[in-house]
């Protein structure tokens, strides 16, 4: 018995050893908070032609602003210069192929040259399972980048 408890204590801290691998990749990203991280990741490094094939054709954003489709949603990412992000309070949900993230972000650097507030935005976005990858099609930000 005590054998075993031995081999358990050992096998156990060996799955707490290492902390999560940071999602540095669209391959490495397992779940929601993976994709967004990698969305973000993206638009820091202004990886363009990579964010653009993960983003549906019918993508929406909404803000206090209103509505934007794919285009110009696309055109206000690449106005930001983003040195780092954090985020936190994330939620994710799972619905068949579909993945719904609910997250504050923080986001330094500037908005078409003026320093963005670093007061964090509530976002939501949301993801869903295509024949060719996970992609978004819905975002929400409360709050202002300016």
């Amino acid at each position: 018995m005590i054998f075993v408890l031995v081999c358990a204590t050992i096998l156990l801290q060996g799955c707490t050893m290492w902390r999560e691998h940071a999602v540095n990749k669209w391959a490495d990203a397992t779940g929601g908070e993976g994709l967004e991280r990698s969305f973000w990741n993206e638009v820091k490094a202004k990886n363009w032609n990579e964010l653009e094939r993960h983003i549906a054709g019918n993508y929406i954003l909404i803000t206090s602003e209103g509505r934007l489709d794919r285009a110009p949603a696309l055109e206000r990412l690449k106005e930001l210069q983003i040195q780092d992000f954090s985020m936190g309070e994330i939620e994710t949900e799972l619905h068949r192929d579909t993945i719904v993230v609910t997250y504050s972000i923080t986001l330094r650097g500037t908005h078409v040259g003026q320093p963005l507030s670093q007061t964090p935005i509530r976002r939501m976005a949301v993801w869903q399972q295509q024949k060719s990858g996970w992609m978004k099609i819905a975002d929400s930000a409360v709050g202002s980048q300016k």
